[in-house]
């Protein structure tokens, strides 16, 4: 980003000065923005089409780009940023590569995008892989709920959380998974829904 310089007049401040500014003094300065730098890495290039799939959400730079440099710049920005969460777990040493994240990615679309009633959502929070809803799970004898819902995480190296229907007050509490878990006990989840 662009900014004026803001001790304009720091060498002409002197009480009584009438002294002008130097030319050099009207310049700009520029800073860095690693926020602005981050935002642009996370945004997905190209096709304005909605993914439905997480493969065809890998459009940013953060998922061609050098997977070193990725990690750089996540560093620099910081933890806090919006992130992937095969990102998030590359940075703590928990995943070996990028490439093996999109494996668990791919391996839970393989199981869900061929089964009836499961959708994928895409716009999940800023930056994250979006996540896989169970349709038919999402109302019942009470009335509308959350759905059960698949997505992916970095707080287990199982990778996949499962959050059951939930109706009524309360937050739905994650239940760790791994893909393959997730493959054998997928009809049996379907039919709690």
């Amino acid at each position: 980003m662009t900014v004026l310089d803001p001790d304009l007049n720091a060498d002409s401040s002197a009480a009584g000065s009438t002294k002008l500014p130097r030319q050099r003094d009207h310049a700009l300065r520029v800073e860095p923005m690693m926020a602005l730098e981050w935002s642009h890495a996370v945004e997905p290039a190209g096709g304005v089409g909605i993914a439905t799939t997480p493969a065809q959400g890998r459009r940013a730079w953060i998922h061609r780009a050098d997977e070193q440099q990725v990690l750089a710049l996540f560093r620099a920005v910081g933890a806090d940023a919006p992130a992937p969460w095969w990102l998030r777990a590359l940075d703590r040493g928990k995943l070996p590569s990028r490439a093996a994240g999109f494996a668990v990615e791919d391996e839970v679309t393989d199981l869900l995008a061929n089964r009836p009633g499961w959708v994928f959502v895409p716009w999940a929070a800023e930056g994250e892989v979006g996540y896989w809803e169970f349709v038919p799970s999402e109302s019942g004898v009470y009335g509308p709920a959350e759905p059960t819902t698949v997505q992916f995480t970095d707080r287990h190296p199982g990778w996949v959380d499962l959050l059951p229907a939930h109706r009524g007050p309360g937050q739905r509490h994650p239940i760790a998974f791994t893909p393959a878990a997730l493959r054998e006990q997928i009809e049996d989840l379907e039919n709690i829904a």
